[in-house]
């Protein structure tokens, strides 16, 4: 297996066989010349300063690592640490990875910024840091998405960006990412492309790991401050996987740090409507990279299907795949009710709603933490709060509380 500390990828952005840029040659100029960007800011002391001054005064970091005492006591097993990067700005672990890339933008003199978002959030964090800077913004998000997401939907406008409905494909988040791809290579001069997660061609990935490992950086201090010791276990849901990789990252040389990334198991990984391409997929290119995939036998790449606008993607970041294949973080999936029923746990226990997204790995959490010691530790990342979901859990609650009744009328009539 290969040393985790040194997880980088190479010159053209492999991690094993996965990653790369796999883009038209239009693009390749753009490519190089943001990798060229992004290694002059890593070296340069301001552009850390300036990115730990909004980190701290804009966003509201560190964010807390908070002892899920009620939880514990009701699960049993474990004890539960909640890395609250849901109190963030914004509401997610989204804005880390916004505020640096729009230093960056900076950086580049670009003026007309586009993004792409499945449950509103990065959009939403894309739009605020655009809002901050004074710069252009345009947002392309799925019309399945807009309609499921209608509160980000107004928040982006509302903070001045343009939404712009996608229509193609299945109207969710991978159909979004091939309109902001369209966009960039027609206006190369002067827009930025902020991609949202771990995914893309290099240097997205590891420019955009880098950003949100301040998520995992914070923990590890938290959790040697409260304890005096490492967690055993890191878990977090896993999408195109940042708030997982952000959390993770600082612990990938910890051997006796167990870490689960948890995707979106759908209806049921048997069938076809799951999101769960670690679980499920096989390697192939989407999106300017190599990674797993939800793909048909010709390589067609298949629609899958999530309750979480966010984890509603057919591929995941080429560093997950990679440590999928080391051995080094376990891949498992939930499904839609086991999140559901885990968003609605949270909130009666501790007084949290979390996002859906994050609820997949508390789905997870709740299987695991009862067969755990009760000196074990275990630190489950909260990347989004639920107010952009309560109308989708609003209405599932109330289609089961209809299904019941007549249930329950049924029986009686008979």
């Amino acid at each position: 297996m290969q040393d985790m500390n040194s997880a980088m990828p190479d010159i053209d952005g492999f991690f094993g066989q996965f990653g790369g840029s796999f883009v038209a040659e239009t693009l390749m100029p753009l490519l190089l010349d943001l990798g060229t960007q992004w290694r002059e800011a890593k070296a340069d002391p301001s552009f850390w300063e300036r990115f730990a001054y909004l980190s701290r005064h804009y966003v509201g970091r560190p964010s807390p690592l908070y002892f899920a005492e009620r939880l514990t006591a009701a699960l049993g097993g474990a004890r539960i640490y909640l890395k609250r990067d849901e109190l963030n700005h914004t509401g997610s672990h989204k804005i880390n990875n916004c505020v640096g890339q729009i230093l960056i933008a900076q950086r580049m003199g670009k003026r007309r910024i586009i993004a792409e978002t499945g449950a509103g959030q990065h959009g939403v964090a894309t739009a605020t840091v655009a809002a901050r800077f004074g710069l252009q913004c345009i947002i392309y998000m799925g019309a399945k998405d807009i309609e499921r997401q209608a509160p980000n939907v107004f928040r982006m406008k509302l903070l001045g960006a343009e939404v712009r409905p996608v229509t193609s494909g299945n109207g969710t988040l991978k159909d979004a990412m091939n309109e902001a791809l369209r966009d960039w290579v027609s206006n190369i001069d002067d827009t930025y492309y902020l991609i949202g997660t771990v995914a893309g061609p290099h240097p997205y990935p590891e420019m955009v790991r880098t950003l949100q490992s301040i998520i995992g950086t914070e923990a590890r201090k938290q959790i040697l401050e409260y304890e005096g010791r490492l967690p055993n276990l890191l878990i977090a849901a896993v999408g195109g996987g940042s708030n997982a990789i952000g959390l993770f990252h600082a612990f990938l040389g910890d051997r006796d740090v167990e870490m689960i990334g948890v995707e979106a198991g759908g209806r049921g990984v048997d069938t076809d409507e799951h999101c769960a391409s670690l679980s499920k997929g096989t390697p192939g290119v989407l999106h300017g990279n190599r990674t797993y995939l939800l793909q048909d036998l010709d390589g067609q790449i298949q629609e899958g299907h999530s309750i979480s606008a966010g984890l509603d993607y057919p591929g995941v970041g080429p560093e997950h795949a990679w440590l999928k294949e080391q051995g080094r973080v376990s891949y498992r999936s939930a499904t839609d009710r086991e999140a559901l029923d885990a968003f609605q746990y949270l909130a009666t226990e501790e007084g949290i709603i979390p996002a859906l997204e994050p609820s997949h790995a508390l789905a997870e959490l709740i299987k695991i933490a009862p067969e755990m010691p009760a000196e074990a530790i275990v630190i489950l990342n909260l990347c989004g709060r639920g107010d952009k979901d309560i109308l989708t859990v609003s209405s599932l609650i109330d289609g089961d509380n209809d299904a019941q009744a007549k249930a329950s009328g049924a029986t009686s009539h008979r």
